[in-house]
């Protein structure tokens, strides 16, 4: 804007270029719909690599076909994915109580999305196991909480995931209040808090009565302890000859003696006597296959009076070595204990309403709508609904979802599709249904891949995650105008097919637009075929094949995102000059590039917004016109060798 002149001096002013960048927006974020073994329900969890996939949503579980859909994404070159996990279950919970024996807090499996709670049932919630401990800056008021995830083997319970919340507090009004410090950041548990007031949880453990030095004294020589750390009692003799002076030489008297009593038992063998402020507190060894964490150590008088002068019987508090959610009866300071269930397997048709959701409740597939962008959408459990209609329910809907969207459908064969004339015939089915669109594709036939969970035998499962996988691996290589598919294409921890096909049976397949994976030989498994559902030929669609479509779909979403800055400015010939340059400049990029046809940029690409493309009635309708054309690299499907045998005049 002009500079207000005031004084006599020099002025300096900054006029801007009226220039603007357009940028390429990502092309092989993949989205995932269906079931799996844990994460949060009907809510889009961003990943960026395998672990993530592991952390959120549990890696590769049996039951769950999408899991091996994703993780094939990943083998073949994927980068960033959403998935949403659809489905029910029971959610897990457990309470923990105060030294008074009320309720204080509350856990429930789960995790904050968007400032909301959102539960994640199934059988895992089952391994949450939480610790509390007073070791704080100030033992009356604050109080430490350790959540872990454990995993089972060979019998022991070995952590996998540890969340520690040091001094927080029961105190609502407090910085570090346990609800809103957890619940913020936890990715196991949601907390409420319970009709205790502000009592903290009882700390896990047992807990011998309040001490002091005086009690110490009068301790006989010999003495026998009934001790029992859940897996029955056993006699416990301690050797108070050396008379104690200290409530931690108590404590190591002790220890030593339950260690010494099973030497060969890691429950009884690493067992822990430990001092917490005027108490001794028993932990029994977590390196045992008999180790729970709902048990109560019980700790009762035989012969001598080392238990009860030590505060060992009596008023004691006997708690359980962890908080958990599981099956066992909750004993000690906890009271509740729901565990955490799978579900049964829905119908088809249960399972085909579970995939599609619904808009309003942005459940299903319709969870996308809280994601920024996704450019393929994959729905592996769909080909196996027991029905074209079940299929067609889900599908249908994703596709019109997908073209709003700009977004590309992969369809997969279902399991029993195991010939040329069973995929002929479901291709038959899908065309019934209207799937013929210029934004899916199909590959046949299915992948046979090596199953983590069953000794790595071989599985059948849909292609679609590793043709994702590859489109994103061949995206970054040669760009999205390049066709995935060729001797370079290869298909990445792919053992087999559910069926070999020949060239005559691919020769069947291609010209009806369904794309083809096969052995090459050398190249190994690869993908053989490169059209969209759209690209049968007696259809002679513009947009037969996929990284044209592609190609274009990438251009539209990011003219959409880039022109934004274009919307309420002034609709005339400056603003059209700047529309020009911007998209002229992103065309130019790409071309350079060799995304297009043509060896000038003439020939490749044009950008027209003016007066003939925006008219004064389009003016006074509030409207611009922009018209973008290019010529899409099309892939060599047919290499015709054409040998003539020559006759050699000269004699």
């Amino acid at each position: 804007m002009p500079v207000a002149l005031t004084y006599p001096g020099v002025y300096i002013q900054e006029i801007p270029s009226g220039s603007r960048s357009l940028s390429g927006v990502a092309t092989s974020i993949a989205a995932f719909v269906g079931r799996f073994s844990r994460g949060p329900l009907n809510t889009p969890v961003r990943m960026f690599h395998v672990g993530d996939f592991d952390t959120h949503f549990g890696g590769v579980h049996t039951n769950s076909e999408t899991s091996y859909a994703v993780s094939q994404f990943y083998l073949n070159g994927g980068g960033q994915a959403v998935a949403v996990r659809v489905g029910g279950g029971t959610n897990g919970s457990m309470t923990a109580q105060s030294w008074a024996g009320a309720t204080t807090l509350t856990f429930d499996a789960g995790r904050q999305f968007q400032g909301n709670a959102v539960n994640d049932p199934g059988g895992w919630n089952n391994h949450i196991r939480a610790d509390i401990d007073y070791l704080t800056s100030d033992p009356t008021a604050l109080f430490n909480l350790s959540l872990t995830e454990i995993r089972h083997v060979d019998g022991l319970e070995l952590p996998v995931r540890n969340e520690t919340y040091r001094n927080v507090s029961m105190v609502s009004t407090h910085p570090r209040y346990v609800v809103n410090v957890v619940n913020d950041d936890s990715m196991l548990v949601q907390l409420t808090q319970g009709g205790a007031g502000v009592e903290m949880p009882a700390p896990t453990g047992f807990y011998s009565a309040v001490q002091d030095t005086t009690q110490y004294v009068g301790v006989a020589d010999d003495n026998t302890l009934q001790v029992n750390l859940g897996t029955g009692a056993h006699d416990v003799v301690v050797d108070a000859s050396t008379k104690p002076t200290t409530i931690a030489e108590a404590a190591l008297m002790l220890q030593n003696a339950i260690r010494d009593t099973r030497p060969a038992d890691p429950l009884w063998a690493q067992c822990q006597v430990v001092v917490r402020g005027t108490r001794m507190a028993i932990f029994s060894g977590r390196n045992s296959a008999d180790y729970r964490a709902g048990h109560v150590v019980a700790i009762a008088e035989s012969v001598g009076d080392f238990g009860t002068v030590m505060g060992l019987v009596g008023s004691v508090t006997a708690n359980v070595q962890q908080y958990a959610m599981n099956t066992v009866a909750p004993a000690g300071l906890q009271t509740l204990a729901t565990a955490g269930a799978d579900g049964a397997m829905p119908t088809n048709a249960e399972r085909a309403a579970q995939l599609r959701g619904n808009r309003t409740l942005r459940t299903g597939l319709y969870a996308l709508e809280d994601v920024d962008l996704f450019n393929i959408l994959l729905i592996p459990e769909s080909a196996d609904l027991g029905s074209v209609a079940n299929m067609s329910s889900v599908m249908s809907p994703a596709l019109s979802y997908c073209e709003e969207q700009r977004a590309f459908l992969l369809i997969d064969p279902p399991p029993d599709v195991n010939s040329v004339e069973e995929a002929q015939d479901w291709l038959d089915e899908v065309s019934g249904v209207g799937l013929r669109h210029r934004n899916t594709a199909a590959y046949y036939p299915r992948v046979q891949v090596p199953d983590p969970n069953n000794e790595n035998r071989l599985r059948t499962i849909a292609p679609s995650g590793t043709i994702a996988g590859l489109y994103a691996r061949k995206d970054t290589e040669s760009g999205i105008w390049t066709a995935a598919a060729g001797i370079t294409a290869s298909l990445r921890n792919v053992v087999g097919f559910n069926q070999a096909l020949t060239n005559n049976e691919i020769g069947q397949l291609n010209p009806v637009g369904l794309n083809c994976l096969r052995n090459g030989g050398i190249s190994g498994n690869i993908a053989w075929g490169a059209r969209t559902l759209r690209g049968a030929n007696e259809l002679a669609s513009e947009w037969t094949y996929i990284p044209v479509r592609r190609t274009a779909l990438f251009i539209e979403e990011s003219l959409f995102r880039g022109l934004q800055w274009a919307v309420f400015q002034p609709n005339d010939e400056p603003l059209w000059s700047e529309i020009r340059i911007a998209v002229g400049d992103f065309m130019q990029g790409l071309f350079r590039q060799g995304a297009f046809q043509g060896s000038s940029p003439e020939q490749a690409y044009r950008v027209k917004c003016d007066a003939e493309t925006t008219t004064q009635a389009d003016i006074d309708a509030g409207v611009v016109n922009l018209l973008v054309g290019f010529a899409g690299l099309k892939p060599a499907e047919f290499v015709v060798v054409s040998l003539q045998l020559m006759n050699n005049s000269n004699g």
